[in-house]
């Protein structure tokens, strides 16, 4: 079973879409610094996709700090002290698509989905 949550959606690369969510689960904390990862095999068999998109998935999260490989253990959490903002917003990508999706078929602008994200943010404010 995986350690963090997946819902595949059509029209993205399967391997983008597990290391996004890998990455938000790890700077969530539900994955948590040390914690064993899957391995390749693993991610396969659970989520019945080849062994190169899983090979894909864990070298990517180990390039960008997320993973790293300890002899006699396997890949192993490691929580980036500050990830970069291009990993942070990377994370947001989706749900940004999805609020431009809604705001398009409401016939709205790029525009008019800043204004509402922005009234949200003011909501959440103290």
């Amino acid at each position: 079973m995986l350690p963090f949550r997946i819902q595949i959606q059509d029209g993205l690369p399967v391997s983008d879409q597990l290391i996004r969510s890998a990455q938000r689960a790890i700077l969530a904390g539900e994955l948590a610094d040390g914690a064993i990862f899957p391995s390749v095999r693993a991610l396969g068999k659970e989520l019945k996709i080849s062994p190169t998109t899983a090979h894909k998935v864990v070298q990517e999260l180990k390039n960008d700090g997320f993973l790293v490989s300890r002899p006699g253990v396997g890949m192993v959490v490691v929580k980036p002290e500050g990830p970069a903002a291009d990993t942070l917003i990377e994370n947001l990508l989706p749900a940004c698509e999805a609020l431009l999706q809604q705001a398009t078929q409401l016939g709205l602008g790029i525009e008019d989905a800043i204004k509402a994200l922005r009234r949200a943010a003011a909501k959440r404010k103290p």
